[in-house]
């Protein structure tokens, strides 16, 4: 058992889970079940259901015990979190996606996270975000590539400590403070089963804006364990996550300026990806064929589709294209 300080214990913590989709229900299920069985309970569990009627009666009668709720702001899912964000009536709130499932430790982690920063103000604590693919890692898939499937990826931080965001499916805030910046920002993240995001690095930039000293930190040991459906392990869903992840750069870039947009990306282009590519060739060279040439290709592929995407959205955001049109785009190439 987990023993928290008093004045961290004092800290109560609500759970968001959004989610859209009936035929996702079974990972929702494992999702609820898990947050039974924490070994410190939050306070509340706050399910909202974005604009699909049939699932929000489901849920509500299955289990009257939660609050389960309609998505009533824009639909996606930063509207979906800001409606989750306006019930919370507990001083911290954590985002769970529906298809995580946390270890028995998980609330208790995200707490105690907040008194471990030296002094300095804690104002949202993010965990570690493991892959459970269906049917297994494929072998070309890199793992600087993780972030593509929504979980951490090799060449980001592995031990506690201050990062500039965090990843959605596994993250948390003070409530007051993320209410006082507004919430996530509508425009921006995922709508229904189209893969953009970036609405919790925005968020996360603007919320230590307001705070310079405080900090957002990285808790490794606060993990979920993110499903990964067979459809995502393709070479296509990378490419189509890719566009649309340069899509998103691009848009946060225009809002939060380039410097705090791509501040952790320069690092990743320019030492975590040619590492990787360099090990990969490494590798083939050994003598190991096909998977390590294959991550190699994934890699430059990825980055340059990547990069496509940030230079289209970026010329899009200054002329004030319809991004339903670039996501098509994004379809047709990919």
């Amino acid at each position: 058992m987990i023993e928290l300080p008093a004045e961290v214990a004092a800290e109560h913590i609500s759970v968001v889970v959004c989610t859209y989709d009936e035929e996702r229900r079974p990972l929702l299920e494992r999702a609820l079940e898990a947050l039974k069985h924490q070994v410190i309970q939050a306070v509340a569990v706050i399910v909202v259901v974005d604009h699909n009627p049939r699932l929000l009666g489901a849920l509500q009668a299955d289990h009257p015990q939660l609050t389960v709720v309609p998505n009533d702001m824009n639909r996606g899912l930063s509207g979906a979190r800001n409606c989750g964000l306006a019930l919370t009536a507990t001083s911290i709130v954590a985002f769970l996606d529906d298809d995580a499932v946390p270890e028995p430790d998980w609330v208790a982690r995200l707490v105690l996270a907040y008194g471990s920063a030296d002094g300095q103000r804690v104002l949202g604590v993010g965990g570690a975000i493991v892959p459970y693919w269906a049917r297994g890692r494929p072998s070309w898939f890199p793992a600087e590539f993780d972030w593509v499937v929504g979980c951490t990826y090799k060449g980001a931080r592995t031990d506690p400590g201050p990062v500039r965001n965090m990843l959605g499916a596994n993250m948390s805030f003070r409530t007051q403070e993320l209410r006082q910046i507004g919430g996530f920002r509508d425009g921006i993240g995922r709508i229904g089963a189209v893969p953009l995001g970036c609405e919790e690095t925005e968020v996360c930039i603007r919320m230590a804006r307001r705070c310079p000293g405080c900090q957002i930190r990285f808790e490794p040991s606060a993990r979920v364990h993110h499903y990964v459906p067979r459809e995502r392990a393709t070479r296509r869903y990378l490419l189509r996550r890719c566009w649309a992840e340069g899509l998103s750069k691009a848009r946060v870039a225009a809002l939060a300026g380039r410097s705090s947009a791509l501040a952790d990306e320069r690092g990743y282009v320019t030492r975590t990806l040619p590492k990787a590519v360099a090990q990969a060739l490494g590798e083939a060279a050994s003598g190991l064929h096909g998977a390590p040439l294959g991550r190699a290709g994934a890699v430059i592929i990825g980055l340059a589709t990547t990069t496509a995407g940030f230079v289209v959205g970026h010329l899009a955001w200054r002329g004030k294209w319809l991004s339903q049109r670039l996501i098509r785009w994004g379809r047709i190439l990919v």
